[in-house]
């Protein structure tokens, strides 16, 4: 895989650097910052965009992250003012190499909490250690934090041995020649608990008439494993998604769990027996201790309900004052209940003595976003509620261009708890320990929340 990692700074210079193969010369990296250069020149100008002397972090996003020169593959990750780099000369799976690289900066960050360039000079012989253990001879080997915190510890800036015992008499963790890596042996709870959320982030994009243009639902189910000795869980979920998942596995084409909806890019946890899920179509594991993802998937469908409806009127006042109305209604079951609403209104810039009317929840005006933020501590499905706005509009400018604001959709965020849109059910958690045989607590929630991108277009 890869043959030499590199940290540089944001002109392109070594800080940090750990060759593992010794079969690309030193000077391959020198060229690193002109083929960024280079290729952000040519996406300007395919851009109309006159290229500069310099290459800006932005022009570097742009720039796809494999680049080919001279023989060289050049693979890198651009994190806060840093470049991680791979380099290899052979065709190789270029997204392990990138997974590496992602995995390299969380353990990293596990220990010297940011990874910038001044804890890279600080903290360079722990990184050194992480290297040379994360990977050997291009491989990856070990990239679990909890593994790699059993014998390699770090205080202030400096390492320390776990074991205050000869180098020569140290023993590995047991977890390194476990077949079970990801779990120890020896675990031990007075109460034996597992907690299991399927949580959902949705996005979606929603036309001024409340009709969905676009959505997609980014779900995972995650554990919270309070559990002693050596476990053994079953996970049974409804049979459409067991059957989704073992298309993405075999590469097949996806089944749709309802009509218009497909689940896609479904990935499991190491721990996750796939022997057996596509021979019995069990999901069985044993778990990790503490918190982890066992499943994630993706979902897209053109079916989806919007959760809010919105209906926005505004009412000009000879360019002097603006009145907005707002009614949102919560668009599904009374049952169910959403918590911490927040609905981002965009307003002109520079309005003065705003006044506002409603009867629910508390209003507020956000003058550096040119925004009003009605928040919501819960609201219950099938309520409406309305809101009135008056604002003043600046007098200096009788020509102030209303249109412009009424671009910008609105943005909600919320969390619901006790369904998920996608479908996915939760039919049992069975819990074994064989030898111990204890009596344990599962516990299942289901959670819907707003992704990055939950919007309403007003026109």
């Amino acid at each position: 895989m890869a043959s030499i990692v590199y940290f540089l700074d944001n002109k392109g210079r070594p800080l940090l650097s750990r060759d593992y193969k010794g079969d690309i010369p030193q000077t391959a990296v020198e060229e690193f910052p002109l083929l960024l250069l280079k290729n952000s020149i040519a996406i300007s100008e395919d851009d109309g965009i006159q290229g500069g002397a310099q290459t800006t972090s932005d022009e570097a996003g742009s720039v796809p992250p494999v680049l080919f020169h001279n023989g060289v593959n050049y693979i890198f990750l651009i994190h806060k003012n840093i470049y991680i780099l791979a380099l290899t000369k052979y065709d190789t799976n270029i997204f392990n190499i990138m997974s590496y690289l992602n995995n390299l900066i969380k353990v990293i960050e596990s220990y010297v909490k940011s990874l910038e360039e001044e804890s890279i000079r600080d903290n360079f012989t722990i990184i050194y250690e992480l290297m040379d253990e994360m990977m050997d001879f291009g491989i990856p080997q070990i990239t679990d934090q909890k593994i790699l915190k059993e014998y390699i510890t770090q205080k202030s800036f400096t390492l320390e041995n776990v074991l205050k015992v000869p180098t020569a008499s140290k023993l590995p963790p047991s977890t390194l020649t476990n077949s079970i890596s990801w779990r120890s042996p020896g675990i031990s709870y007075k109460k034996n608990e597992a907690y299991l959320d399927v949580i959902e982030r949705i996005d979606m994009l929603v036309n001024h008439k409340g009709q969905m243009l676009s959505s997609e639902i980014n779900g995972s189910i995650r554990i919270k494993s309070f559990l002693s000795g050596m476990p053994e869980l079953q996970l049974g979920l409804n049979e459409k998604f067991i059957n989704s998942g073992l298309a993405s596995i075999r590469g097949e084409e996806l089944p749709k769990l309802t009509h218009g909806i497909e689940v896609e890019d479904v990935k499991f946890h190491q721990c996750v027996r796939l022997s057996r899920f596509e021979s019995d179509k069990q999901i069985s594991f044993i778990p990790p201790d503490g918190e982890f993802s066992l499943l994630s998937y993706r979902v897209h469908s053109n079916t989806l309900r919007p959760l809010f409806l919105v209906d926005y009127k505004y009412k000009n006042h000879s360019n002097t004052r603006l009145e907005i109305m707002i009614k949102v209604k919560a668009n599904f079951r009374n049952k169910i209940v959403a918590n911490k609403l927040e609905i981002k209104i965009p307003v002109p810039e520079d309005i003065d003595s705003p006044k506002f009317h409603y009867n629910k929840g508390s209003l507020k005006y956000l003058p550096n976003d040119s925004e009003i933020l009605w928040k919501f501590k819960r609201i219950e499905g099938g309520k409406e509620y309305v809101m009135i706005a008056e604002l003043m509009l600046p007098s200096v400018n009788n020509t102030y261009n209303l249109e412009t604001f009424m671009k910008k959709p609105l943005n909600l965020k919320f969390e619901m708890q006790g369904f998920v849109t996608s479908g996915l059910q939760v039919k049992y958690l069975k819990i074994n320990e064989p030898k111990m045989n204890y009596q344990s607590y599962p516990y299942v929630r289901y959670i819907t929340r707003s992704g990055d991108n939950y919007s309403i277009r007003v026109k």
